[in-house]
Formats: structure tokens, C-alpha cells, sequence
């Protein structure tokens, strides 16, 4: 049961539920576990399921937390991402690898590179986390795409001398893509021979990537020798060295040359993945061999037999059906969206949320709203889960068009769907909004995006407030204000003097002082905005107690105590059980056993400007084979108050 339940149901007063806005932030020095001394007593399947259940535990909050990171992203939100691990680091919970090189490779494909570089730094450098080969990979990506690539060959050359993981073929496709961007193809061909020498498999795209390095240069005898070696290295060739040749014969204005090329490699009759066809297909496509483009749709198509072949994914069906509106003709851009294998053993693609994304954008971009929310209503029915793409697309259309009532609507259906909006975009609709009349509406709507977690960007609370300011709905504006506030999002000081001197102007400014009341004083807690101040007057110092029960001997089972705390050792409990070692045959044999529980109270003194920081460890302390009881009480004008969280790790 969560804390803010906990305290509604034991506490039906008003004061329990401001306490509960400091508690549910609250920080206490974390615990090191230390060994179960009555391991040898107990059966050691009690140890290994003990083990077993903090392992799962510790694991499906990794996960947790990942798919919220998970969720920031495709949100477009990184940089609440990024604050989010750098919380949980300095919480001391650190984030897994993979958590770590998905917000790198997020930032990676933003172009954001300074923050790629800060980031890595401060998980591997200043955090101590141990990287991997994917963390490395992302970093030489970045100083490739920046043009510098003696920076990302220094980094190579650092993976090697430490010799904890071999690169690999990703780490050679990145580097030697950014010696042939940066015209040194020679290089590039001699770190091919260095990825062979080292004992790493022929891989198709650093040979493509040097290949095109040598046709590009003019050179196409030592792209076709080396097309040659791969084709005899490589144990199954998938095909996408020929879109190479192939684009270069287009270049040089040889047609005959390029489908010959795509020819040879069709005629060998071997499935080819989607990623591989996909490149083919925009080849031809780009060069005008549409026929050919359309039987190699149609080949794909019949290739899909899920789950033993995957012949096409969502970029096939994107790729053909943009090609149609290039062309103008939708009703066929809306039957090859549906099209399937002619094959009766070919199955019907299910197509993913990226698919319809791309076809509701074709429509909108061609003022036809109605057939976009005919798909967009349809991915609804295909089990397909509207991302922020889908919304933000049909929003921004329909704020073309001027058909606000349908933008409300769609923002109503976003808050249902607990989809968060990202600062931009959300910047963006709401002082539309706001400006075409609509004020009451974006504030509800604002109400409801803004009690799910993770929170709306502050920013798009300041241009809200700023709107409605502007637009004269000073009641709207104070009620945006407070319900920032009240998420835990401080005003900047450029939108508190607008306010101010908005409300001033008004004759409303003692409205908005009980707003922004008690703010200058930094020695009291976000209670004083819950309380008056002759309450906070009769509020005593708060504690926090931690009653604490597990197998850890007479030592101190949280360490030494500190400055601000003290601790009583409790009586122990001692429970025997025998077991009986068979019903029938000796059974009068018996085995016993004991376990013994070791009790302390832990007492810790906490002021109202600390208990914030203390609670925020508190919530996030593990002390492993344990089982801990807190314990929070205050005296208040209104009699003792006193909030118990049990929890068991």
C-alpha cells in the first residue's frame, strides 16, 4: 500500500495530508548489509529463497525504472530522463547498463553531442559505473557524426589497451563509416584487415562501408575485389553490398549496369531480411524503377511467414505508401497499407503504431483529417497503442484548420491514456488554446495531464499562466499556479514578477501573495504553504522512528549511530520447530531447528527544514533479509500525530 493511502486512512485531518507533501519527497544515509550470522542454523533453502526473492525484487525494480526512463524518451522528453538517473545515482540506486546506454543512444540520435559526452562521463568517470562495448560504441558514433574521428579512433584504441571486451563489428562499422565520411578510405580498408586479424567474422556493413569508400573515390576495382572476399568469407551474404553498386552505377547514369547488378542478386533466390530489402527498395525507388520497387514489395510480402521469416516491417510500408502521395494516388496508397502476400502460406503484417503514424501524417499533410482519424480510430481496434507522435500529429492539424473542439478532445483521450506531454509540444497547444478562448478547458485538461506521473514540464505551466494572464483569466491563471506548486514545480522569478505585477494591476495582489506566501523564508518546509503560521508556531520537532527485525547478530544492523540518531537493542526472539524426516519409515526421527530474530529502535531526530532530505534516503534504503518498520509523529495544536510504513526488503 502506498504512503499517501497509509496516512489518508490512519489520519482523516487536513494536517496528515500537508505532512504527507514533505514526507513524500523526504533522506537518511544509506545501509551497508552486512552477513547473515545465523546462516548456518537455518535450512539452506530458507537462505537461498531469501536470496532468490531480494535478487527478483531488486530486478523488477530495474526494470520499473527503466520503462519509465523508457517512457520519457519517446515522449521527447531527455532531459527529464536524464535528471531521473542522475536522482536515482545520487540516491545511491544506480540504474543498470542498459538504462544508461539507452539514454546515451536517445541523446545520440537527437544530435545532442556536449550532452552525450557529459553524460558517459558522469555514469563511467564520476559515478563509477562499469561500461560496456554499447557504451563505447555510442561514444565513437557521436565523434563520427561530429566529423572527428581521430577522437573516436583514441577511444578504440583505449577499448583495446584495457582488454576487458573485444570491439566489435558495430564499433568497426562506426569507425570505419567516419574514415570514408572524412575521405581517408585507406585507413578504413586497413582497420577491415585489423577487425579480421583480430578473429572477428567478415561483416557485410564494414565492407559495404569501405566498398563504397573505394567507389566514391573511383576506384572500383578494389571495391569489387573486396566485394569478391566478402562474398566468400561471409557464410550468408545479405544482399546489401548490391544497393551500393547499385546506386553508384545509377550516379554514374548506367542503368543497364545497376539492374544488372540488382538482377544477379535476385536471381539467387535467397530470403533477404527487411532491413536488407528496405534499402534495395528505396534504391530503386528513388531512381524511378518503380515496377521493379513494387515486385520486390510483392516478394516481401510473400515472405512474411511470422514467427519463422519476418519479410517486411513498418519502413516497407512506409516507404510505399509516401511513394504513392508522391505519385497523388491515395486510394492506392491506402490498399498497398493493406496489402498482403499472394502467397497462401504468406501472413498479413501486423502493423505497428510507426506505420500508422506515417500514414495518418501523409493525410494530414494533404488536408485530409477525415481519413487520418478514420486510422487513427483504427489502430485503436488493432490492439495498437497511440503514442505522442499519433496525438501530436492529428493536434497540429486540426490547429490548422482551426477545429479546437477536436483538440480538446484528443488532449482528453492523451490524459485517459496516461501519455505525458513534452515541454515543446505541450507549450505549443496550450497557448494556442488559451488564445482562441479556451482557458477553462486547457486549465481542467492541464489538471488531469498534471496528476500523472512522471509531471508536465514547468514550462508548459509558465506559458499557460502567461496566456491567461494575458487573456484576462486571472481565476484560471492562479488556479494553473497552484496546481504547479502543488506537483513540486517552482515558479521562475521572471514568471512570479509577471504575475505579480499582472495581479497588481488587477488589484488582486493579496490573491496571489496566499499563493506565492511563505516562500522567502528558507528554514521552513513546503508545510508552511499548507499551514498558517501560528499552526507551524505549535508544531514540535518531528521524529522518526525505524523499528528494524532480521537474522543480523548483536552488532549494529544500520552501523554506527549518527550525530542525529540513537539506537536500543531489543530483546531477541527465539522460535524452534522440529520436523518430522518421514511419516511412516523412522518416524521418530526428527531434525530441529531454530531462528532467531534480532530486534533494534532506531531513533531519529529530524527539523522540519531536514525532514525532506531525510525521508528522500529513507524511501530508498534496502537493508537486505530484513524487515523495517517507520515510524513518523509531531504534536500538533490539534493533539499527537503518528504515520507508521512497513516494508519488508
Amino acid at each position: 500500500m502506498s504512503l499517501h493511502h497509509l496516512l489518508r486512512r490512519r489520519s482523516p485531518t487536513a494536517t496528515p495530508t500537508s505532512l504527507l507533501r514533505v514526507l513524500s519527497q523526504l533522506t537518511l544515509s544509506p545501509a551497508t548489509p552486512l552477513s547473515n550470522p545465523n546462516h548456518s542454523v537455518l535450512p539452506s533453502r530458507s537462505a537461498s529463497s531469501s536470496s532468490s526473492a531480494a535478487s527478483s525484487s531488486s530486478s523488477r525494480r530495474s526494470r520499473e525504472f527503466h520503462h519509465r526512463i523508457q517512457s520519457l524518451i519517446h515522449s521527447s522528453d531527455l532531459d527529464a530522463a536524464s535528471r531521473l538517473v542522475r536522482r536515482s545515482l545520487s540516491a545511491g540506486s544506480p540504474p543498470s547498463i542498459f538504462t544508461c546506454n539507452t539514454i546515451l543512444s536517445s541523446l545520440l540520435r537527437a544530435k545532442r553531442y556536449s550532452d552525450v559526452v557529459s553524460m558517459f562521463e558522469y555514469f563511467f568517470e564520476k559515478k563509477g559505473l562499469a561500461p560496456n562495448i554499447v557504451s563505447y560504441n555510442i561514444l565513437i558514433d557521436k565523434y563520427c557524426d561530429e566529423g572527428r574521428v581521430d577522437s573516436a579512433l583514441e577511444v578504440y584504441r583505449k577499448v583495446i589497451a584495457e582488454g576487458k571486451f573485444s570491439p566489435s563489428s558495430v564499433t568497426y562499422s562506426h569507425l570505419t563509416k567516419g574514415l570514408v565520411g572524412s575521405g581517408k578510405v585507406e585507413e578504413a580498408a586497413d582497420l577491415l584487415r585489423e577487425m579480421l586479424e583480430r578473429g572477428n567474422e567478415a561483416d557485410s556493413l564494414v565492407f559495404n562501408n569501405v566498398i563504397r569508400g573505394f567507389l566514391d573515390s573511383g576506384d572500383f576495382e578494389k571495391a569489387n575485389e573486396l566485394f569478391n572476399e566478402l562474398k566468400e568469407r561471409c557464410g550468408e551474404y545479405d544482399g546489401v553490398v548490391n544497393a551500393t553498386f547499385m546506386e553508384w552505377w545509377f550516379k554514374q547514369g548506367k542503368e543497364e549496369e545497376a539492374m544488372e547488378s540488382y538482377k544477379s542478386l535476385m536471381d539467387k533466390n535467397f530470403r533477404m531480411s527487411p532491413a536488407t530489402c528496405n534499402v534495395l527498395l528505396e534504391v530503386l525507388l528513388r531512381y524511378g524503377k518503380k515496377e521493379a520497387g513494387r515486385d520486390l514489395f510483392e516478394q516481401m510480402l510473400d515472405n512474411h511467414t511470422p514467427p519463422t521469416f519476418h519479410g517486411v516491417n513498418s519502413d516497407t510500408f512506409s516507404m510505399m505508401v509516401n511513394e504513392c502521395f508522391k505519385e497523388g494516388k491515395v486510394s492506392e496508397a491506402v490498399d498497398t497499407f493493406k496489402k498482403v502476400g499472394r502467397k497462401p502460406e504468406s501472413t498479413p503484417f501486423a502493423m505497428d503504431v510507426a506505420g500508422y503514424n506515417n500514414i495518418v501524417a501523409r493525410f494530414c499533410e494533404n488536408d485530409m483529417l477525415e481519413e487520418a482519424e478514420k486510422f487513427f480510430g483504427e489502430m485503436t481496434s488493432k490492439s495498437v497503442s497511440p503514442d505522442l507522435m499519433s496525438f501530436a500529429t492529428l493536434i497540429d492539424a486540426y490547429l490548422k484548420v482551426e477545429k479546437v473542439d477536436d483538440v480538446l478532445r484528443l488532449l482528453n483521450k492523451m490524459a485517459e491514456a496516461d501519455l505525458r506531454v513534452d515541454g515543446s509540444f505541450g507549450s505549443k497547444v496550450f497557448g494556442e488554446l488559451i488564445k482562441r478562448g479556451k482557458g477553462a478547458d486547457a486549465t481542467e485538461i492541464l489538471k488531469k495531464l498534471g496528476e500523472k506521473d512522471p509531471k508536465l514540464d514547468s514550462s508548459i505551466y509558465d506559458v499557460a499562466i502567461r496566456e491567461l494572464c494575458d487573456a484576462g483569466e486571472l481565476d484560471f491563471s492562479k488556479e494553473v499556479l497552484e496546481q504547479m506548486k502543488k506537483h513540486g514545480l517552482t515558479p521562475a522569478s521572471s514568471l512570479k514578477k509577471f504575475v505579480k505585477d499582472t495581479f497588481g494591476r488587477a488589484g488582486q495582489s493579496n490573491e496571489i501573495e496566499s499563493v506565492f506566501g511563505g516562500e522567502n523564508n528558507p528554514q521552513l518546509s513546503p508545510l508552511t504553504t499548507q499551514l498558517e503560521s501560528s499552526q507551524m508556531r505549535s508544531l514540535s520537532q518531528p521524529k522518526i522512528a525505524m523499528i528494524i527485525k532480521s537474522f543480523a547478530g548483536s552488532n549494529s544492523m544500520m552501523g554506527q549511530p549518527k550525530s542525529w540518531s540513537s539506537q536500543v537493542r531489543l530483546p531477541d526472539k527465539r522460535v524452534l520447530f522440529t520436523v518430522n524426516r518421514s511419516p511412516h519409515v523412522d518416524k521418530k526421527s526428527r531434525e530441529q531447528f531454530e531462528m532467531i530474530f534480532k530486534k533494534q529502535y532506531l531513533n531519529m531526530r529530524a527539523g522540519w527544514d531536514e525532514l525532506q532530505n531525510k525521508y528522500f534516503w529513507l524511501k530508498r534504503l534496502r537493508i537486505f533479509g530484513a524487515q523495517y518498520e517507520l515510524v513518523f509523529s509531531t504534536e500538533t495544536h490539534l493533539g499527537s500525530l503518528t504515520d507508521r510504513i512497513k516494508k519488508s526488503t
